[in-house]
């Protein structure tokens, strides 16, 4: 094992147990993880494999493979966080609006005589 394949599947570790102590109760999320873990070692360790996968998927290198699968996952996360700040700014508005609602002041109607 070179050098680099040792700290690629160091970093891999790490960033895998602070992703899974992070999630803690989503069950999809970690299995989806591990997966994700799994397959980055199998490609560390064996990388002629990524070159293997790119020719029967009709793609030249395994590099420009892991690259498009790279920029699916990066869209696939933007698109999920971007779902969750919007329902984060919908529970919030929600909250102001009946804290608003509750803590008004009814002024008194003046008599007019």
């Amino acid at each position: 094992m070179s050098g680099i394949q040792v700290i690629l599947i160091t970093g891999v570790a790490f960033l895998g147990i602070y992703f899974i102590i992070r999630i803690k109760k989503r069950v999809v999320d970690i299995l989806f993880m591990f997966f994700l873990i799994a397959l980055a070692i199998l490609f560390i360790l064996w990388p002629d494999l990524t070159n293997i996968i790119a020719h029967k998927m009709g793609v030249g290198r395994g590099t420009d493979l892991i690259f498009y699968l790279s920029i699916l996952l990066f869209w696939f996360i933007l698109v999920k966080l971007y779902i969750r700040i919007r329902r984060l700014e919908q529970m919030i508005t929600t909250i102001i609006r009946k804290e608003a609602l509750t803590n008004t002041d009814i002024p008194a109607e003046k008599d007019n005589h």
